[in-house]
């Protein structure tokens, strides 16, 4: 059975390894009691840059705080980082081009035959008119005429895909 001494001196050992959480608590306490100067310092020390003349200190205090806890504990997961940097994983092998989005002056007809009747769509500047009718949007005339969902404009012709 391993002495008194032994054990205690295997304890102090484990408290003596600085834990992040700790270091960051009192971090974190530290910058509750800094002035509005200090805070901008610190913000330019953390972040290597100016911070926003408007940020309140309340900002000021968080965008600190998630530095300090960032480098503790590490960043954000590198598909977190691709999902807000609006990055889609890419595939190999794959070549994925974007069609064009399609701009329709206010004024234009757009004609659709379906199912052996002729549709005929008048664009707004705030929607789209068919059958003397007022609608947000050619995917909401799309569905009225088919029952499905459909992208109006592809729909409509105007999708590259379409064609």
């Amino acid at each position: 059975m391993a002495s008194f001494d032994a054990i205690a001196s295997r304890r102090s050992a484990v408290a003596d390894v600085k834990s992040p959480s700790l270091d960051v608590a009192a971090e974190l306490s530290r910058l509750e009691g800094l002035t509005n100067f200090e805070l901008r310092s610190e913000w330019r020390r953390l972040h290597s840059m100016q911070p926003p003349k408007s940020l309140s200190r309340n900002l000021l205090l968080h965008g600190i705080t998630y530095k300090i806890q960032e480098r503790a504990f590490g960043g954000l997961s590198k598909s977190v980082l691709r999902r807000l940097s609006g990055a889609a994983p890419e595939v190999p092998g794959s070549t994925t081009r974007k069609a064009l989005p399609a701009t329709v002056k206010p004024g234009t007809r757009l004609v659709r035959e379906w199912n052996g009747q002729s549709h005929t769509v008048l664009v707004h500047a705030d929607g789209v008119e068919w059958r003397g009718k007022r609608y947000r949007s050619l995917s909401v005339v799309a569905r009225e005429i088919t029952g499905a969902h459909w992208s109006g404009p592809r729909f409509f012709g105007l999708d590259a895909r379409s064609k």
